[in-house]
């Protein structure tokens, strides 16, 4: 398969990987480094360069990137858990018996009081490990409640271990909890969180994404438009 004519899905995945694992790098480096403010100067000329390279052709926000599937729940670019996003940890969700989970330590560009973890990135993963717990279990929907007990404080450059699993499916609604723990001790949590997620009415779905195209500018509305994140199957895994 070609992607616009100029490389394979292969190939572009693994520039787009490549990309958003350096630019990881330095934004983990840039919230660290303690350099003389010529050095830091230099460095923001040279990032803007790049910047304007990249910036020769851009996407609009309803266009879809060409590697996403939102059907597959594959999402390249998410802030969680995409390869290409330098916002992201990134997250490698596995199913495990009828829980998702995964394993991760965030650097200082996810601080908040400090040495810990920011509360919102904590709400932040939380959100995607959800609503991947649903994906999971054949279940899609729209975050609509999240709620979240902060146990003890989440640190900085720790083995964190995050789980997720459905508690309840009725109808359109899905309700879902997770924990996030040290993954030395991952039976005690350190934060608890609950969501909520609906599947949207068919007329809603398509008010939503009426205006989504593909890469190409196709016309493509996705028929389950969720920001859940695929699942790693174990080998042998099944459903």
């Amino acid at each position: 398969m070609t992607i616009e004519g100029t490389a394979t899905e292969a190939e572009l995945l693994a520039a787009v990987t490549d990309l958003g694992s350096a630019l990881r790098e330095l934004v983990g480096t840039a919230v660290t480094t303690t350099v003389p403010a010529a050095e830091l100067r230099s460095a923001a000329v040279a990032v803007r360069q790049v910047t304007a390279r990249l910036s020769a052709a851009r996407r609009s926000r309803d266009q879809l990137p060409a590697l996403d599937d939102p059907g597959q729940a594959r999402r390249v670019f998410n802030p969680v858990s995409g390869v290409g996003n330098p916002l992201a940890p990134p997250l490698v969700i596995r199913r495990e018996d009828d829980a998702v989970v995964t394993e991760v330590a965030l650097g200082l560009a996810y601080e908040g009081p400090p040495s810990y973890v920011h509360g919102g990135i904590s709400a932040l993963m939380m959100d995607q490990l959800l609503g991947s717990a649903a994906i999971a279990a054949g279940l899609w929907g729209m975050t609509v409640r999240l709620e979240l007990d902060y146990r003890r404080p989440v640190p900085l450059e720790t083995a964190l271990v995050l789980r997720a699993a459905v508690r309840e499916s009725a109808g359109r609604r899905t309700t879902v909890s997770g924990t996030i723990a040290l993954a030395a001790a991952p039976d005690q949590p350190l934060v608890e969180a609950r969501g909520v997620f609906v599947t949207p009415r068919p007329e809603q779905a398509a008010a939503y994404y009426s205006a989504i195209t593909d890469a190409s500018g196709r016309p493509t509305p996705p028929g389950r438009p969720g920001d859940a994140t695929a699942v790693v199957e174990q080998p042998g895994a099944t459903g």
